[in-house]
């Protein structure tokens, strides 16, 4: 049974009193939700402090704070900025980090007021991030088996949860769209930079216009057909075909990105659905786009 912790108020100023005291008379605020990886506390007007729920997510903060400082001058969007990297203690067991406020709030599924604009801002993103200079000894993380690796490994359980989920979606459609993927040819090219993770929840917009991407918990390099993603999860079809000629993704790509948003969102649904009413409606979303989207093509 994997180790799990709730990271409450008290653990956090316990950490920030011994580790870091200068920050540890700052208000602190717990978010609500956060995210399935890390909970999340804002720190006084100008922080934030980020503490992995479990030993699947343990590895997130050193990454992050690796990566991100090197990262950031090549993005065109903002991307959280590490201010400090804690230790474990007060019986917390794992690294946890501190980073700089960004503002803004998650874009609403089917609300965006400037779509297209969205979808090039997001291309922009992905394709620059595609094109910085790899580092073949990073593994995505976490799932490290599956973000930016071959469809394949993704076969059983998808398989898997379009069974489970008969009674809820087309289980014929839903294959139809999952063996395409499949069919299409592996990316030729040596592996890029992926985020692994984009979908609404991990961005956020400011002033109409998306103003950064949050968690990288799942950065590593591979197929970039994975950073598809928010098309299925975010984008309206129209603005769908923008961010799929201006990221630079290919057709087959396009057809493994597709199949990798429906994998993705049916094992969020099976996970989650029964308990967060949320995540239920914003995977069902993700589910049906791919499929009208592959039966559209």
């Amino acid at each position: 049974m994997p180790t799990t912790h709730s990271a409450d108020e008290a653990l956090v100023k316990c950490l920030l009193s011994t580790q870091l005291p200068r920050l540890a008379a700052l208000p602190l605020a717990r978010l609500d939700p956060a995210g399935s990886d890390n909970v999340i506390y804002r720190l006084g007007g100008e922080l934030s402090v980020r503490l992995p729920r479990g030993e699947w997510a343990a590895e997130q903060p050193e990454k992050e704070s690796r990566w991100l400082p090197r990262l950031a001058p090549h993005l065109p969007l903002a991307i959280p900025e590490p201010v400090a990297l804690g230790s474990p203690g007060c019986g917390y067991p794992w690294h946890w980090s501190v980073s700089r406020w960004l503002p803004g709030s998650p874009p609403e599924i089917g609300a965006l007021s400037r779509p297209d604009r969205t979808a090039l801002d997001l291309a922009r993103f992905v394709a620059a991030l595609h094109r910085f200079p790899v580092d073949l000894s990073l593994a995505a993380g976490p799932h490290t088996g599956f973000i930016g690796a071959p469809l394949a490994r993704r076969d059983a359980d998808t398989r898997a949860a379009i069974a489970a989920t008969a009674d809820v979606f087309d289980r014929t459609a839903l294959t139809a769209v999952w063996d395409a993927a499949l069919a299409a040819p592996p990316w030729p090219h040596p592996p890029v930079w992926v985020h692994g993770d984009l979908h609404p929840g991990n961005l956020l917009m400011h002033s109409g216009e998306i103003s950064a991407v949050l968690d990288f918990g799942g950065l590593g390099v591979g197929d970039p057909a994975c950073d598809a993603l928010i098309a299925w999860t975010l984008l309206p079809p129209s603005a769908r075909e923008i961010f799929r000629v201006e990221s630079g993704l290919d057709d087959d790509s396009w057809t493994r990105g597709r199949g990798y948003a429906l994998s993705t969102g049916l094992n969020a649904y099976t996970a989650y659905a029964a308990t967060n009413p949320r995540v239920a409606a914003s995977t069902r979303h993700q589910i049906t786009a791919t499929l009208a989207d592959f039966q559209r093509a």
